[in-house]
């Protein structure tokens, strides 16, 4: 991510003297300094229009309609994959829990563009952070993880088991999803890999006309306030499921964009942006729990907001698959430092917020409000 309010630049090329892994096209720094935290900070980042293509430089500020507006679709289509693939996993006998499905797609999705920065940038450079910010931060959420493991820690199904299953049934949710996640990254990252010939081939052939790109840019404004006649217009049944989520999609994606873009490149040490994104997100999903579960519960309009708030704003402000590729360009201690603070921190604020407030017998660990049928 960019590190402040100017216009998106290129990271610079770490000198050939220094260690590390490779990262789509770049060198990740195995020394704590100042390029390691901006090669990190650019991950879903785009370099400008290339002038290597003998085109004219062409950049973006990071809070320009041109980056903001491809966002807005995004993050509509990532909560509606997310939802759709949650719907279709949960099933009485089933042998992966239903987050485990989007966690692995939006990684995969992240890992393809990665190869694929400087050929899709140097195409339009908005598609890119519109397909790794947008959809993909928006399709994997580490809110809905924590919380998971969280139920998975005190059994919330009620489930005939005694604390050490609870503890395994938890263990292998956070060692599951960072299992696939990393390993759907890496399948992708192998995949953009081998279509970046191809890929580089159709981006120097043409750039989209100014006219399209003004008439996309309105278009997605449009798909985002549609999602209001929607809410209100759609059976009341269907607010809960998915339409109160995709209200508060956009300005969940925005706030972790303008976390990263403000943070994320500050410190050498970790990605502070999506951290503050993931823990902060993860706290507030904490909260609205809380209010689902009180002994007095809300009325079924407001259940289904605050269903719309986690699944929605909570759901796209936290993301796994920024978290993995973050955790991929790290050095090896480094790596599993950041996984380390950010799971420990996760149960953590859970146990302060949600656990509590359930221990304390003032809310129920399960929904108490009830939704519109």
């Amino acid at each position: 991510m960019a590190s402040d309010h100017s216009d998106i630049k290129p990271p610079r090329t770490p000198s050939p003297a220094t260690r590390g892994s490779p990262i789509h096209g770049m060198q990740v720094q195995e020394s704590t300094n100042v390029e390691d935290a901006r090669s990190l900070a650019s991950i879903e980042l785009p370099i400008p229009n290339a002038v290597s293509l003998g085109r004219a430089e062409k950049t973006f500020h990071p809070l320009s309609l041109a980056v903001i507006a491809p966002l807005m679709p995004a993050s509509v289509l990532g909560v509606l994959t997310r939802l759709g693939l949650d719907a279709l996993a949960t099933y009485d006998g089933r042998s992966i829990f239903p987050l485990a499905y989007p966690q692995a797609l939006g990684c995969l999705v992240m890992g393809i563009c990665l190869p694929l920065k400087d050929p899709i940038s140097s195409y339009y450079s908005p598609l890119y952070i519109a397909i790794t910010t947008g959809f993909c931060g928006s399709l994997t959420t580490f809110s809905g993880w924590q919380l998971d493991v969280f139920y998975s820690w005190i059994n919330e199904g009620q489930f005939h088991r005694n604390g050490l299953r609870n503890a395994v049934d938890a263990f292998a949710k956070i060692f599951f999803t960072l299992s696939i996640s990393l390993a759907s990254l890496f399948f992708g990252v192998y995949l953009g890999t081998a279509l970046l010939p191809y890929i580089s081939k159709t981006c120097r052939s043409s750039l989209p006309r100014p006219w399209i790109v003004n008439v996309l840019n309105v278009l997605s404004v449009i798909v985002y306030l549609a999602t209001f006649p929607t809410y209100f217009t759609l059976s009341a049944s269907f607010r809960h499921q998915a339409t109160a989520a995709l209200l508060f999609s956009f300005p969940g994606t925005f706030t972790r964009y303008a976390l990263s873009i403000s943070l994320n490149s500050r410190s050498t040490l970790l990605p502070v942006g999506t951290l503050v994104a993931n823990e902060f997100g993860t706290s507030l999903l904490a909260l609205l729990h809380i209010l689902q579960g009180l002994s007095n519960p809300v009325s079924p309009n407001a259940c289904s907001i605050l269903q719309g708030l986690g699944d929605g704003y909570c759901g796209c402000l936290t993301t796994v698959s920024t978290f993995a590729a973050e955790m991929r360009a790290f050095t090896a201690r480094k790596r599993w430092l950041y996984g380390t603070i950010s799971i420990v921190m996760g149960q953590i604020l859970l146990v302060l917020i949600l656990g509590s407030t359930v221990w304390a017998g003032n809310v129920s660990a399960r929904t108490s409000c009830t939704f519109v049928a």
